[in-house]
């Protein structure tokens, strides 16, 4: 897939999809990624198992991120090219929401 037609899917983001592509900068299982989401929002989001396993396949599926091993059951995933152009729009947006609402206030 291409980031701009992830950028039509996805965008805007929502934080689940936000938070496990961000996860996978670093290659990760799922379990890891539930522990990295709850420990970089300090609590604010818990991901539960359903939810991050249904939006990996949907992710890989979509070749927003890449099966790189399997060890012990556990599935690693990294974040593709695409993956990564995507995150990168969606921190532009948020940039600009951001700057928008400071000016208006």
């Amino acid at each position: 897939m291409t980031v701009e037609r992830a950028k039509r899917m996805y965008m805007p983001m929502t934080e689940t999809m936000y938070y496990i592509l961000l996860s996978l900068i670093e290659p990760q299982h799922g379990y890891g990624i539930m522990r990295h989401v709850e420990r970089i929002t300090n609590g604010r989001i818990r991901l539960g198992a359903g939810t991050v396993y249904n939006s990996l396949g949907k992710l890989q599926a979509d070749n927003l991120i890449e099966l790189i091993a399997e060890s012990d059951r556990r599935k690693i995933y990294l974040i593709t090219e695409a993956g990564q152009g995507l995150i990168e729009a969606e921190l532009k947006r948020l940039e600009e929401l951001s700057a928008n609402g400071r000016q208006a206030m």
